[in-house]
Formats: C-alpha cells, sequence, structure tokens
C-alpha cells in the first residue's frame, strides 16, 4: 500500500525517469512506473528505489496489474503520467506517420486511464503528434477521453521557460474528471516579462549549465571523477546538490575529418563556416539558409538546441562551447535539467538516448504544480491566488 500523506501519481512509458523525477520535486510520490526497455529500466531503478517497477511491453500490462502494485482502487490515483513514444510523430523522423506501430501506442495509455480511472492525468509527446494523420491521434485522445468522462486541453510548454538551459517544445495533454476544477497549465518562470507585466527569472545559459565539469580532450574521462571547484553558478549549484562526484562523463571519439571541421566554428557557428572542401557532400548542396544548427558549437551564454538521443554534431549543435569535442552524457543530462546524482545506466549510445527521450526534470516539476493545484483547488483559494498574482503585478 502507498504512503497516505502525499498525491500519488504512476509514470508509464518512464524511460530513464525525467517525468518522475519532476513529479516528485513537484510533491508527488511516483507509486510505480512501467518501461521496456531493459537500459531504461535499470536506470529508472537505481534512481528511484521506492517505486515499484513493472518491467515489460506496455501491451502486457493491465490497470489491475498497476492497481494491485500501488495497494489502490479504481479512482484513487491521483495522477497518471507518460510519454508514449514519439519517434513515430518526431519531424526528425523522415518516414513518420500513423501506419509506424509506434504512433499506437497512445491507446494503451488511453486503455490504462480507462481502468485505473485516475483523478486528473498527464501525457507528454513531441509537436508533431498535432499535424501526422491530420492530427488523427490528437482528436482520438480527445474522443476516448471526453466518452469516459474527462475534460482535456492542450498546451506547447517551451523548456527553457521553466529554467531548462535548451530550446525544447512538447505538447502536455491535461485532463481531469473532477466536477467543477479547471485545467491547468504551469506559467513560465524564465524569459521575458508576460503580458501582465510580472517579472521572470533570466534564461538559464549554457555556460551556466556546464562549464562547471572538468576540461576533456576527445575520448577523455573517467564513468566516475572528481569535480573541478566550486559551482559558479545557481544553476549549477542546484544540480550538484548532493552529489559527490560527476558521473557519465567521457568524452566521444571523433573522426579526424570532424575534428578539422570543428577547428573552424566559432561559439555559435555552424556548418556554414567551414570551409567548402571538408563539407560533407550532402551539404555542399544545401543552402546557406537550411540545416542551421548543425556541425553548431554551442554558445556559452546561449540555449542549447533540443537534445536528441545522440549529440552527433552531424544532426545538430552538440560541439561543446570552448573545447574542441561534442557534448558528454552529463553534459547533455546538464542540458536537460537532470541532477547529477541521477546516474544513467548501460552502453554510451544507451545513456545518450535515455538522456534525449526524457522529459526535462524541470519542465516536468512545473506541470506537476499545476497538477497539485488542481487536486487542491477550491474556488475561494482559487480567486485568492490570482488576487495575490494581480498584486504582485501591480506593484512592479
Amino acid at each position: 500500500m502507498v504512503r497516505k500523506n502525499g498525491f500519488v501519481c504512476i509514470d508509464l512509458f518512464c524511460g530513464a525517469g525525467g517525468l518522475s523525477e519532476g513529479f516528485r520535486q513537484g510533491g508527488f510520490i511516483v507509486a510505480a512506473a512501467n518501461d521496456f526497455d531493459e537500459t531504461s529500466a535499470e536506470t529508472f531503478k537505481n534512481n528511484h528505489s521506492d517505486t515499484f517497477f513493472l518491467d515489460g511491453p506496455i501491451e502486457d500490462i493491465s490497470a489491475k496489474d498497476l492497481l494491485r502494485a500501488t495497494g489502490l482502487k479504481r479512482g484513487e490515483l491521483d495522477c497518471l503520467v507518460g510519454g508514449p513514444p514519439c519517434q513515430a510523430f518526431s519531424v526528425y523522423n523522415h518516414q513518420r506517420g500513423m501506419h509506424d506501430e509506434r504512433s499506437g501506442l497512445f491507446r494503451d495509455y488511453l486503455r490504462i486511464v480507462e481502468g485505473v480511472h485516475p483523478k486528473t492525468l498527464v501525457m507528454e509527446n513531441v509537436t508533431g503528434i498535432t499535424s501526422v494523420g491530420n492530427g488523427r491521434a490528437v482528436k482520438e485522445i480527445y474522443e476516448h477521453l471526453s466518452s469516459i468522462g474527462y475534460r482535456v486541453d492542450q498546451q506547447i510548454l517551451r523548456a527553457e521557460e521553466f529554467g531548462v538551459p535548451q530550446e525544447r517544445r512538447r505538447i502536455f495533454f491535461v485532463a481531469t474528471r473532477l466536477r467543477d476544477v479547471p485545467i491547468m497549465f504551469p506559467n513560465p518562470t524564465h524569459g521575458e516579462c508576460d503580458l501582465f507585466g510580472m517579472h521572470r527569472k533570466p534564461i538559464v545559459t549554457v555556460g551556466e549549465a556546464i562549464l562547471d565539469l572538468p576540461t576533456l580532450q576527445l575520448c577523455e574521462g573517467e564513468p566516475v571523477q572528481d569535480y573541478p571547484g566550486t559551482p559558479s553558478s545557481s544553476y549549477q549549484k542546484l544540480l550538484r546538490k548532493r552529489s559527490r562526484k560527476v558521473h557519465n562523463h567521457v568524452a566521444p571519439w571523433l573522426a579526424d575529418v570532424n575534428r578539422e571541421r570543428m577547428k573552424h566554428i566559432p561559439q555559435g557557428g555552424s556548418w556554414r563556416d567551414i570551409p567548402y572542401e571538408l563539407l560533407p557532400k550532402g551539404m555542399k548542396r544545401a543552402r546557406r539558409c537550411d540545416h542551421t544548427k548543425r556541425y553548431g558549437r554551442l554558445h556559452p551564454e546561449g540555449l542549447a538546441c533540443t537534445i536528441l538521443t545522440k549529440c552527433d554534431l552531424h544532426w545538430g549543435a552538440y560541439i561543446h562551447p570552448t573545447q574542441e569535442r561534442t557534448l558528454t552524457v552529463r553534459e547533455a543530462a546538464r542540458l536537460q535539467s537532470f541532477s547529477d546524482t541521477t546516474h544513467f545506466s548501460g552502453s554510451r549510445v544507451n545513456q545518450y538516448r535515455q538522456v534525449g527521450n526524457a522529459v526535462p526534470p524541470l519542465l516536468a516539476a512545473a506541470v506537476a504544480e499545476a497538477v497539485r493545484e488542481m487536486l487542491n483547488y477550491t474556488p475561494r483559494g482559487h480567486a485568492k491566488r490570482n488576487r495575490e498574482k494581480q498584486h504582485v503585478a501591480s506593484t512592479r
């Protein structure tokens, strides 16, 4: 039986645990989780030892399995969260479409919703889900949830507006079956002031995120190493909290031709700075306005591009801002807002994949706080909080 002194959630398609970590930070108990990938499961179990983990494909998991694991009855769960695999909807997948077998896994999420009957739910995905198949998946999500008594809304959230040092857009579906409770999404906390003049914190930069980590040459690094000094930013201090060592910080190997290409790329630069004779054949035919992130070197005062499942310099801006190499797993995890206490298992290829597939924990935490406000909702309390926000804005 799960503890009753906090809101409880279950995480489906949990991967390395970005949503779980964010919801934990947002005050939830993650009672159970599921994923079929063995290395992601190992990472999750090592970092969330208090969560009951159900191994195997979601198709083999029933609502009764989850209720039995948590000791809850149907209708008692506070929130069901999950990010069904997004590769079938991603703009990076040029064969994307509803024909991809992965595109139907959101239906298993909906099947679990119907069986568990949570008070609220959160489903995360790439924004491409709205366009593939003329938005068929989104229409199906709305229709199915409505048919079983849920109200649902969607919003595209920008990770950088919630303290994540990365340009990342993701769509979140939030739903509830609770009467008279409005569907809520988090308000941005970072970036320029909003239309109401509410103050926001400055965007967190690449330099503030990773420049305290050990300096490495190509292929250098150890699985576990010491920090070279103290944190120099509040973000570094936050992510280093309770961490005594640096894990997963090994510089990848690069071919000689890519080493030569890197020499010509300044901070904030890209393939367009590489001499023509050194360009890959495909890039020689590209227009100057195309593929603006490929072979990019990060700028320490800017944001990272979207962290994908490979930090391959041919895919985007994954060259270190001050060192002649691409990003390590730990640097990618920092740019995703994973704490340094989160250690990734498996081969390095698998570690990059786990990091890139994850929901940034700080973004997930913001969503969790909005869901918690829904679960705590009373009309009088909500009106009071709105008045307080308006008063703060009017005094600035």
